[in-house]
């Protein structure tokens, strides 16, 4: 294994998936600093942004499901292109409207990302193609690379994306049309995404053609009992997450301090940043103790701090907890996928990846309806960081239970 430190050697398309994938979450993070606080701004209660919020999730992991699934019979550069297209539907729909009907089908047909986190067709595509063309003991180190950039490109985004809405605000406009503008751009940036992914080569696709013999449920035949129980702890995860989505982070310090979108903006730069970093550690770690004991051992940590951060008695404390919180909350994500990848067939990888997101999505897209209204009301304000923080754990203790025995090719000598 080459070292952590450095980035890997990459191919011309791996290149632009990297890019791909930097343009879009830079766009996530840019709008979920302002989401929340646009859809406040226009009026909406607590209950119904939440509501929202929560269709925004559900509809990305139906559509999702549906493009992931089936990217490797219809073709991946597609499949890319359309969750792009899908981005600047729903930017532009957030944008001219705010007729609550309209805002929920194009929550629920569009792409747009309350969490700053992944949504739509995009991570299973890329991550399933970086796979394919990546040595088993280099599949980690990429990934974590890839999930660097990601981290940095969100922190961008959401820096901007605050900043951006309070200069605006400086200047005179209004807080709906500061956070309008905010949303035209996510708009254009989907548009600047499509023209992006259509630059990606033919060779990202399957090579050859399906095996039509082998019977496949979702895409998937050997791995079908593994994904299962793997979709169900990550939804597991997701779920407990969701109670605390970005945009319902920004929206805590704003109810509970009154803290400016900038700073907001500032300090979800600095933890998506430190989020980043610590992907590199990941990788290090990983290779010592395995995959699956690295997922849980950082993250059993990282959601004790997560309960911790609402009982914090001032701003600064609650961003120290929320910082340290983040500097090893991610470590997971980079080995998470890394692990998928490996414990299922090359040509179920898409569909792997896919359904296991898909799962997230789902497991997330609840917790927002129940979620939103606690934060509005500073006696429950807690609340949705002690569920989060419990349910993750949860997650962690029967994860290991389940899958430290199964142990991918790389650490049984097998790569």
């Amino acid at each position: 294994m080459s070292e952590p430190s450095r980035l890997p050697k990459l191919g011309r398309d791996a290149r632009l998936l990297f890019a791909t994938r930097s343009l879009r979450m830079f766009s996530y993070g840019l709008v979920s600093v302002v989401l929340v606080l646009y859809l406040a701004a226009l009026g909406l209660r607590d209950a119904s942004i939440g509501l929202l919020l929560g269709l925004t999730l559900a509809g990305d992991a139906a559509i999702s499901l549906w493009l992931t699934t089936h990217a490797d019979r219809v073709g991946r550069r597609k499949v890319l292109l359309i969750g792009a297209v899908l981005m600047c539907v729903a930017g532009v729909a957030f944008a001219v409207t705010d007729v609550y009907v309209v805002l929920l089908v194009a929550a629920v047909i569009g792409v747009i990302s309350p969490s700053g986190n992944e949504v739509g067709p995009f991570l299973a595509v890329e991550q399933a193609s970086l796979a394919q063309s990546t040595d088993d003991r280099e599949r980690t180190h990429v990934l974590a690379w890839w999930n660097l950039v990601a981290s940095f490109s969100t922190a961008a985004g959401a820096l901007t994306g605050g900043v951006v809405a309070a200069a605006l605000i400086g200047l005179g406009l209004t807080s709906v049309a500061a956070y309008r503008d905010v949303v035209v751009g996510y708009a254009i940036l989907g548009l600047l995404l499509a023209l992006l992914i259509t630059r990606v080569s033919p060779a990202v696709e399957v090579p050859g053609a399906p095996d039509v013999s082998v019977a496949r449920r979702l895409g998937l035949h050997r791995s079908q009992r593994t994904v299962a129980k793997l979709s169900a702890l990550f939804a597991l995860d997701a779920f407990g997450g969701g109670f605390v989505v970005q945009a319902l982070i920004a929206y805590w310090f704003n109810v509970r301090y009154a803290v400016s979108p900038a700073v907001i903006g500032t300090i979800l730069f600095a933890a998506n940043l430190l989020a980043g970093i610590s992907a590199l550690l990941a990788v290090r770690i990983a290779a010592r103790i395995g995959l699956i004991r690295t997922m849980v051992y950082t993250h059993l940590p990282s959601n004790v701090l997560l309960i911790l951060v609402p009982f914090m008695p001032t701003v600064e404390l609650a961003t120290l907890v929320l910082l340290v919180r983040f500097s090893i909350s991610q470590m997971d994500v980079p080995t998470r996928q890394s692990y998928t990848m490996a414990v299922v067939e090359p040509d179920e990888r898409s569909a792997a990846a896919g359904v296991t997101g898909i799962a997230r999505s789902i497991g997330a897209a609840a917790a927002p309806i129940v979620s939103t209204p606690l934060m509005g009301v500073p006696g429950l304000a807690a609340l949705p960081f002690v569920i989060a923080g419990s349910l993750k754990i949860a997650y962690d203790l029967l994860l290991y239970r389940s899958f430290q025995a199964m142990r991918p090719p790389e650490e049984r000598g097998d790569a």
